[in-house]
């Protein structure tokens, strides 16, 4: 716990010194509006948009998979929703060639 929290304060301490460094002004446009930034803080908030690029279509999808699970555990799941046994046929039905065997020894 305490790890965590002095590399978050260290992380937070580089983030600042990297805003302050880049101190200059920057013209930043947006969906019509105009204005000027500190480049840091330009530079910064273009990070935090690309995670939110990311992070939101990934969450989705995880809560889209957790809700899939959950309804393939219940008992009055729908009929047939167990696993299903591999594919013998590959692409348009054609048969898949036969898997390698393992020689031990």
């Amino acid at each position: 716990m305490w790890v965590a929290a002095v590399v978050f304060a260290f992380v937070l301490l580089l983030l600042l010194i990297f805003v302050l460094q880049n101190g200059q002004r920057a013209e930043v446009s947006f969906l019509g509006a105009h204005g000027t930034l500190p480049m840091g803080v330009a530079l910064l908030l273009a990070a935090v948009f690309g995670v939110l690029l990311v992070a939101l279509p990934g969450t989705a999808r995880i809560v889209q998979l957790r809700m899939l699970g959950r309804a393939a555990t219940r008992p009055d799941g729908p009929a047939g929703s167990g696993p299903t046994p591999p594919s013998t046929t590959g692409i348009a039905g054609v048969p898949l060639p036969p898997r390698p065997t393992r020689k031990d020894g």
